[in-house]
């Protein structure tokens, strides 16, 4: 089992920057995928961004140019820095950690973040 804690969630002012991070309980060296998600009230959790274990990073439209995610092996951490914070992107965010040889995933309880003046 693998432990998940996500923290650098708060109240920001639009345009405001945020930085994220998911500290694992072990090594994310073998995960294939280091992943946020996010959910607003009423919405469906939807990914945010990605970055596997070459490297390669994704990002869902509405953040690109904006977040940036970062992994830091050594650190058994995931960040997400999020610049130029719109009231749009209030919600709770979550870190994901997925294993493609098993298909299993964890998650961890999330953070919540409100932009909002």
């Amino acid at each position: 089992q693998v432990q998940l804690v996500e923290s650098g969630g708060g109240l920001v002012q639009p345009g405001g920057s945020l930085r994220l991070s998911c500290t694992a309980s072990r090594s994310i060296v073998t995960f294939s995928a280091m992943e946020w998600y996010r959910q607003a009230p009423g919405n469906e959790r939807e990914l945010v961004a990605s970055v596997n274990s070459a490297g390669s990073r994704n990002y869902a439209d509405s953040v690109k140019g904006r977040f940036t995610i970062s992994r830091e092996n050594a650190k058994n951490t995931v960040s997400l820095q999020m610049n130029s914070l719109k009231p749009e992107d209030t919600a709770v965010y979550y870190c994901r950690a997925y294993l493609s040889t098993s298909g299993i995933n964890y998650w961890g309880k999330g953070t919540p973040v409100t932009v909002s003046s």
